[in-house]
């Protein structure tokens, strides 16, 4: 009896990993309601973390691509590691994808991990990521790479930033690498007093100096839930091999400031989930003097 049970409970468990990391896409949704939004509804669309490496796993997104016409989203954001940055890994199964993104709304995106190893690490890359960023220019897509642009929103005004993070930051291990506001202020100037500013950094591990810096909303991933998830303790293991680590997939506010992050659709590192599908997240930004009628 307890060898059929244990057969049963390994069989509905690898069912679950089956599920999860070959057919399922959740779609989350997020709404936010601040003070210091007080533009029209606006719909976002976070992608993030979809690391294609070849065509089956980029036949696996069209998921992703039909679940994102199906929220009609005002504005598509990729939060980076879109593919893997390996010597000798094919970048173009991503750009392919990313360039249908700009078919159903205007496309803003920042650098991972991945794609910021391959801009920075050129003795190893040479051109690639030029390449790379160029097929995304010429798709319409806006690459912010340590730059923000002015996006317009009726009633208000709104600076999107995209923030390349030093590589420390993504070292694995417990140490952790410290990041200061003078730091984010030397890649991507102070920010705008007078705007909703929206930042894009990929690792959610800095939410508190984000915020410190000036951003009323950051959009991360980096951490794809936590690999595992547990009921009440969330993610399990970050890519840096951290256990537990804050801010693994969800939405979090502190202060009337928000981060939004990401589960991410792929895998990396440590390749598999469980109990943790992959998502796209549909973000709602709600004025609070509308959200609170």
């Amino acid at each position: 009896m307890i060898g059929i049970v244990a057969g049963a409970v390994a069989g509905l468990l690898a069912a679950e990993f089956v599920r999860e990391n070959c057919c399922m896409l959740a779609v989350r949704q997020d709404t936010i309601d601040q003070p210091a939004y007080t533009g029209r509804p606006l719909k976002l669309a976070l992608v993030s973390d979809t690391h294609i490496i070849n065509r089956r796993r980029q036949r696996r997104c069209q998921r992703l691509l039909r679940a994102v016409r199906a929220a009609k989203p005002d504005l598509i954001l990729a939060g980076g590691d879109m593919l893997v940055g390996k010597a000798g890994r094919d970048w173009t199964p991503a750009a392919d994808l990313m360039k249908k993104l700009p078919q159903i709304a205007p496309v803003w995106c920042c650098n991972g991990n991945h794609e910021q190893r391959m801009h920075e690490q050129q003795e190893i890359y040479g051109k690639e990521y030029g390449y790379y960023e160029n097929e995304l220019k010429k798709a319409g897509i806006h690459v912010l790479v340590n730059g923000s642009e002015e996006i317009p929103v009726n009633g208000m005004k709104l600076r999107l930033y995209g923030m390349e993070l030093p590589f420390g930051c993504y070292k694995k291990g417990w140490k952790v690498c410290p990041l200061t506001t003078g730091e984010m202020e030397e890649r991507i100037g102070s920010a705008e007093t007078d705007a909703y500013c929206i930042l894009m950094a990929h690792h959610p591990l800095y939410a508190e100096t984000y915020w410190k810096w000036g951003a009323d909303l950051v959009l991360s991933g980096h951490l794809h839930g936590g690999i595992a998830r547990l009921p009440l303790l969330g993610g399990v293991i970050s890519p840096q091999f951290r256990l537990f680590p804050r801010y693994s997939g969800d939405c979090y506010e502190k202060d009337g400031k928000y981060i939004v992050v990401s589960k991410g659709l792929g895998t990396h590192t440590i390749n598999f989930r469980f109990w943790n599908p992959a998502e796209l997240v549909v973000l709602d930004i709600i004025p609070a003097f509308l959200y609170n009628k």
